[in-house]
């Protein structure tokens, strides 16, 4: 294909405290869960609330506002894109999709101050090979 796309666009709340760790080469990575929810009427007209998971990376610069701004049940706006990476565990292949996180904007009232203070969000540079990503086998 030619030209393509790998974008993810959330608003949702955080599931817990975001956790920061360093890669052995010493690049900051956060991770955390991110909830999003829809609201349908179903076939009885009752209405249903519909929660959906994701798994949320952020690298360097932004990892760290990400842990330093964010907590449990904090309401953001996260772009990205989707990355899968396999890992094995007791000897069976696995695979997990992640969002990896390239702009976050906090959209609680009290994170709205602190990003006026220092700007409209927070963004990172989309190359992620500068930080080790691809190659090095990190635990999340």
């Amino acid at each position: 294909m030619a030209n393509s796309l790998n974008k993810v666009t959330l608003i949702g709340r955080l599931g817990k405290d975001p956790e920061l760790r360093s890669t052995p080469m010493g690049s900051a990575v956060c991770s955390f869960t991110m909830a999003t929810s829809e609201n349908y009427k179903d076939k009885s007209g009752e209405w249903k609330e519909e929660t959906e998971w994701h798994s949320v990376v952020a690298w360097n610069n932004l990892a760290e506002r990400v842990a330093k701004i964010l907590r449990k049940g904090s309401k953001v706006y996260i772009e990205g894109k989707l990355k899968t990476r396999e890992y094995e565990k007791e000897g069976i292949k696995r695979y997990k999709t992640e969002i990896y996180a390239l702009t976050m904007i906090p959209l609680d009232p009290k994170e709205k101050s602190e990003v006026s203070e220092s700007g409209s969000g927070y963004s990172v540079d989309h190359d992620f090979s500068a930080v080790g990503s691809e190659n090095e086998d990190v635990p999340f």
